[in-house]
């Protein structure tokens, strides 16, 4: 992982999350090692979202798949892709988490940063470029759904969380953040300035 700017190839940042994301990640570490991805932090699902509701932090599930995206093909990079793509299974409390949230969250609270505890997790991996989030303040997505209560089709309801606007299955008339205006992660507005090329999504319209 290079964080001098000296890698080859064209910067690039890519912005958005989930299975989308990484996807784009897989294809451009194979043109050019100057790659950024800034990821969504309003996932409330899962193991990020319990992760989240405990420790009152970002929720790492979107980082660590880009972080997986840009492990290497060499054997250090396919073991460690497995190894933080791992999902506990059984029916204890670790059931459902995946090892490389618990490692995200575990160096946020050792360092007490998330930039910096993601690029530890970046520089173990031997990622081919950096993983940053959009917003160093956890958001939830807020939307007006009309439909969303099956029962009054007209009516139109506020629905809070990706989760919950993600499965409505009424009609999404707008959407909105909580906060309302979080701050910008600095190094990623430092990388969307010196970017050669921005690639947004592919994603849903509404959620990572």
């Amino acid at each position: 992982m290079r964080l001098d700017g000296q890698g080859t190839g064209p910067k690039v940042v890519a912005l958005g999350g989930g299975h989308g994301l990484a996807a784009t990640l897989k294809a451009l570490r194979r043109v050019t090692d100057q790659i950024t991805a800034v990821v969504g932090v309003a996932d409330d699902g899962g193991s990020s979202g319990r992760l989240r509701t405990e420790f009152g932090g970002l929720p790492p599930g979107d980082l660590r798949m880009a972080l997986a995206a840009l492990c290497g093909d060499d054997t250090w990079g396919r073991t460690w892709r497995q190894v933080i793509q791992h999902r506990f299974g059984g029916d204890g409390q670790l059931a459902g988490h995946s090892l490389g949230n618990l490692l995200i969250t575990a160096l946020w609270e050792e360092t007490h940063d998330a930039v910096i505890g993601l690029d530890w997790v970046a520089a173990l991996l031997e990622a081919h470029g950096r993983v940053l989030p959009c917003s160093v303040t956890p958001v939830s997505i807020v939307a007006d759904v009309r439909g969303h209560d099956e029962g009054s089709p007209e009516l139109v309801s506020v629905v809070h969380g990706q989760v919950a606007v993600a499965t409505t299955t009424g009609d999404v008339l707008s959407i909105r953040l909580d906060p309302n205006e979080p701050d910008p992660c600095p190094d990623a507005l430092t990388a969307i300035g010196l970017a050669d090329a921005i690639i947004l999504g592919p994603g849903s319209w509404y959620t990572s």
